[in-house]
């Protein structure tokens, strides 16, 4: 009955987040579910073992949610991110459309821009100049996909995004875990998904289809667009991109599913005023150059060698350099960019107040909606049934590392989040893992990468929050583009995923 329950919590989960139902309600849900059918008191999992893990969660990881949607919301109003935008696409031009929108896309969000903040600045560059290049626009969606929820997201070394801090306080990792197979990982979604969106373009050239995806002489679609669009979408004009993406920033839809995929609450996009005068591209980009440096100096210069030894003290808790150093780079380095910002922009940012009051408005639903699923995860691995389920994942064949893959992937498959995903299975069996490790001699930092690379596959399902997101702000049908974005975000994924098994168990980390 215990397993009944569990499976049953989870089936309530998915099918309701996915018809829109909010994950406040549904993650306390079905965890008493589970627990009902284990016997549990129900009471108690949720005052203590619900709310205590998502309180904890809230505790470790708000400073990043936090810091990383005011720095985003700071670069969009400055007029920094449409600066990185226009820079990259005028040096490529729109003979590199794709390009162009790739690189603009992973060097914002590997800087720390949110997701959410690049897709809104991104998708009207990106409509430009497809445009102009008369490539199909079915393929922005996956364009954007792949410049700014993938390698970036998880596989770079350094990234600041929240899915890379959060292995961080269980296995005692620093940010530029791995550098080495990260680098390669992201050298191979990158290329992958740059051969797959190519191919693409050039058929669409040989069969003359132009931009509407109609033959190129023919006169451009004019009607509305298609019921099946996203509910933001609907009934309006494929020529009018500036009220899709008003109206997907609105769509209370979106809102509900992008809030476990990211750190930022999309309605906060319109809070503040982006500045009419745009920063040089220097200026534009060196607050992200700041996030990387700040925190390639805090993991390997600064907090090495500080003594943190007081942390042992009773008043810190049950704490440990490894457990915080990690998060610490991150928040300083973030910190940091944002000071450099102000900065440099002050003049440009003419309603500061508003755009603060934006980006710290827009981290709160998402860590909280987060930290439902990680409250969710916890009643279900205090549950007697969950035995039966850590050794089913534990016995998976290939390994520690095939199964942490397995894991990660199929919890963020479900929970259409990979922070939610990641943190449910590290949580779980984290120590598990980290036992595992020294016995076997791995080092914890490939595991690491192995953890976050496997959460950012298997979550980029329809039910996404990312994805439905981008598919309303461009106008798109998942029957137009979803394909596109399976393609780039979860094949190039997993065959980056598997290389680096491969190459980590046969070479170990580096």
């Amino acid at each position: 009955m215990g397993l009944l329950g569990i499976l049953l919590g989870l089936a309530l989960l998915v099918a309701l987040a996915y018809r829109g139902w909010s994950i406040l309600l549904l993650a306390p849900a079905a965890a008493l579910v589970a627990a009902l059918f284990a016997g549990e008191p129900l009471l108690a999992h949720w005052t203590q073992t619900f709310m205590g893990a998502a309180a904890g969660f809230v505790a470790q990881f708000f400073p990043i949610f936090l810091l990383g949607a005011l720095f985003g919301k700071l670069m969009e109003d400055s007029g920094s991110v449409q600066s990185v935008a226009r820079f990259m696409g005028n040096r490529l031009g729109t003979r590199r459309a794709i390009l162009a929108v790739v690189l603009a896309g992973a060097m914002v969000t590997y800087g720390g821009v949110s997701l959410f903040v690049a897709i809104f600045v991104l998708v009207p560059m990106a409509q430009s100049l497809f445009r102009d290049a008369n490539i199909p626009r079915r393929l922005i969606p996956g364009t954007v996909a792949l410049g700014t929820f993938t390698f970036t997201m998880t596989a770079l070394p350094g990234t600041p995004a929240v899915q890379n801090a959060i292995p961080m306080p269980y296995l005692g990792t620093t940010p530029f875990a791995a550098p080495g197979l990260g680098l390669i990982a992201a050298l191979i979604m990158l290329l992958f998904g740059l051969w797959w969106l190519s191919l693409a373009e050039a058929r669409a050239r040989r069969g003359g289809i132009g931009y509407d995806g109609l033959p190129a002489l023919a006169p451009a679609r004019t009607s509305a667009l298609t019921s099946d669009r996203t509910p933001a979408a609907a009934s309006v004009s494929a020529a009018d991109p500036e009220t899709i993406a008003d109206q997907a920033a609105e769509d209370t839809l979106v809102r509900t599913r992008a809030t476990v995929a990211s750190s930022f609450d999309p309605p906060e996009v319109h809070g503040g005023e982006v500045s009419r005068e745009l920063p040089s591209a220097l200026v534009a980009f060196l607050p992200l150059i700041v996030v990387v440096a700040v925190n390639l100096s805090m993991s390997f210069l600064v907090l090495p060698r500080l003594d943190l030894g007081f942390l042992g003290e009773d008043r810190w808790g049950p704490t440990s350099p490894a457990a915080v150093s990690g998060i610490w780079s991150v928040i300083v380095a973030l910190l940091s960019a944002i000071l450099t910002l102000l900065a440099l922009n002050w003049k440009r940012l003419t309603s500061l107040r508003d755009s603060v009051d934006a980006g710290l408005n827009a981290s709160v639903l998402p860590v909280v909606s987060v930290a439902c699923l990680v409250g969710f995860g916890a009643v279900v691995a205090a549950l007697p049934a969950f035995e039966m389920v850590r050794d089913w994942v534990l016995g998976i064949e290939g390994g520690p590392l095939v199964s942490l893959a397995v894991s990660t992937n199929i919890l963020a498959a479900l929970t259409g989040s990979a922070s939610g995903g990641l943190t449910i299975a590290l949580q779980a069996l984290g120590p598990t893992y980290l036992q595992l490790a020294s016995e076997l001699g791995i080092d914890p930092g490939l595991m690491h990468r192995v953890a976050v690379i496997g959460a950012g596959t298997l979550d980029t399902l329809p039910h996404n929050g990312a994805v439905v997101t981008l598919l309303a702000v461009c106008g798109a049908t998942h029957k137009e583009s979803y394909l596109d974005i399976v393609m780039v975000a979860i094949v190039g994924g997993l065959v980056a995923l598997a290389g680096i098994i491969v190459l980590g168990t046969l070479f170990g980390s580096f």
